[in-house]
């Protein structure tokens, strides 16, 4: 038997979905437009006031906003409430050393929990379940919403945050954990973990997974519900929106429900910017409707996916969309952690390097690996081995502080690095995603 969160709205008929959005985006823009002068400017610029947006239907003409535009608001800019309202932030990596900073406020954070919860209960969790919360922690938005969710739900939370494999198991086997929240990766390595230490899938108490913050395959799932003995279900979010629980995967899991009577999903031509039918592949863009401190109208995710309103067998009406299938722009996502070459560029310009370098990025052992080889410079070449030992570890260093996560760094000679057409390929991506 299927379950429901707030099951009126999560059934909602389309005219009510769409008189809920009609309402909350009139009111949306409106407070934006007096709170935001960032993009109160932009609206002016196309020669737009509130009263121009109607309904849904004039979503369209709205200016887009993009993580160019967070960059350049960075901190406030884009806030639209007074500071003292706001209860908390969050943040991912930005394309410079400069953060994504994201404010909520109380109501904020409800709205984004009951998110979470619908996400839980569609994977069939209940007050009854010990749900397991091993996202990180801290600005990272995965732990703190699924830990929010999971309270909503009225489970027995456990907030392990990530790492620490040894009691991650100790804790599911003793306290009887039913879900687990983490990444597809990280499951996966608890799963390889579990079986070394002889568990079968049937000495698992888990019975359900919800995992997200990157790209993983069909064949993957697979495999991590046969060690684990689970169902695995995907979950979607981005920091700048709110964070996970955007969207949902249900029982059917033939694609994620947006939920619609907080976010108005769009999909355009990346390079027109013209919004395209339904079941068209394209880049997805987000309104968010009732985030009072960091309201984004039109945010451009730069995940490629399709949307659908096709009949879900699960009783959601809520539109879906299909597993990103590839990003707009240059960024990877490695471990969960935003990677942009920029970045990269950045960390090795500062160290005097010129900025010639490969990113080869592979999954081995169902875990992400994450290699640059960097070109010397013709004045810097040498055979000291001490010397290159303690020129990589002053790179990889760079690159953990800018990134967040750890790189192996290889130092090759120059012109070493193959050129096509006069251009170094930047990344080599062998995950199979």
């Amino acid at each position: 038997m299927e379950r429901y969160f707030q099951e009126d709205i999560e059934r909602a008929p389309l005219d009510k979905i769409r008189a809920i959005q009609n309402e909350k985006l009139v009111r949306q823009v409106q407070h934006v437009w007096d709170n935001v002068p960032y993009y109160r400017e932009k609206m002016q610029a196309l020669n737009l006031t509130p009263e121009d947006i109607k309904s849904v239907d004039d979503l369209h003409k709205l200016p887009f906003l993009s993580k160019t535009d967070l960059k350049n608001c960075y901190p406030y800019g884009l806030l639209a409430v007074p500071l003292k309202d706001c209860v908390r932030i969050h943040s991912t990596s930005g394309t410079t050393g400069k953060r994504v900073v994201a404010f909520y406020t109380q109501a904020d954070l409800d709205i984004w929990e009951d998110c979470c919860a619908r996400a839980i209960v569609a994977a069939g969790g209940t007050n009854e379940d010990v749900c397991q919360v091993s996202y990180g922690y801290g600005l990272f938005t995965g732990g703190a919403g699924l830990d929010g969710g999971s309270h909503k739900v009225g489970c027995l939370t456990v907030p392990t945050s990530s790492g620490n494999t040894e009691r991650q198991i100790m804790f599911i086997m003793d306290l009887q954990a039913t879900i687990l929240c983490c990444t597809p990766s990280y499951a996966a390595y608890l799963g390889e973990a579990m079986r070394e230490m002889g568990y079968k899938p049937e000495d698992i108490p888990l019975k359900a997974g919800i995992f997200g913050a990157e790209a993983w395959s069909e064949e993957m799932r697979r495999d991590i519900e046969k060690v684990l003995g689970i169902k695995a279900y995907d979950i979607y979010g981005l920091t700048e929106i709110s964070g996970p629980g955007v969207a949902f995967e249900c029982s059917e899991q033939r694609g994620m429900h947006i939920n619609e009577d907080h976010f108005i999903a769009e999909i355009i031509d990346p390079d027109t910017g013209e919004v395209l039918p339904e079941g068209t592949q394209g880049e997805l863009v987000f309104t968010s409707l009732d985030k009072k401190a960091f309201p984004l109208l039109r945010y451009r995710t730069r995940d490629i996916c399709t949307l659908t309103r096709e009949q879900c067998s699960c009783g959601r009406t809520h539109i879906r969309m299909s597993k990103p299938r590839g990003r707009s722009d240059d960024m990877l996502i490695i471990r969960g952690v935003n990677v942009f070459p920029s970045q990269i560029e950045t960390v090795l310009l500062n160290n005097g390097y010129a900025a010639n370098y490969q990113i080869v990025v592979d999954r081995v052992n169902n875990t992400d690996t994450f290699d640059i080889k960097v070109e010397m410079t013709p004045d810097m070449f040498t055979d000291n081995v001490g010397e290159i030992q303690s020129r990589k570890k002053v790179l990889e260093d760079g690159l953990k502080s800018m990134l967040g996560i750890k790189a192996k760094v290889s130092l090759v000679a120059p012109k070493t690095i193959a050129r096509s057409e006069g251009k170094a390929v930047r990344v080599v991506d062998k995950r199979k995603i």
